[in-house]
């Protein structure tokens, strides 16, 4: 019972985005802890990079859409 091509990279591709999407969730709560005064400083615009990354990061994982079923099997 393999599993096709396309499944796999669908599922390795799905859970790159994620860990990135965990990455950058943290970053921003970082940042924005660190923006509010509560530790050192942080550059605003780093902040907004952050964020960008994180909406590119999720609407990659939107157009990636559901996962392809197998033909085989």
């Amino acid at each position: 019972m393999g599993v096709e091509r396309t499944v796999v990279r669908w599922h390795a591709l799905h859970q790159a985005l994620l860990r990135d999407i965990e990455r950058l969730e943290v970053q921003a709560q970082l940042a924005s802890a660190i923006t509010n005064g509560e530790v050192g400083s942080v550059d605003n615009r780093q902040e907004q990079d952050i964020r960008l990354e994180l909406v590119k990061a999720r609407e990659k994982l939107h157009l990636l859409g559901p996962c392809p079923k197998p033909m085989m099997g």
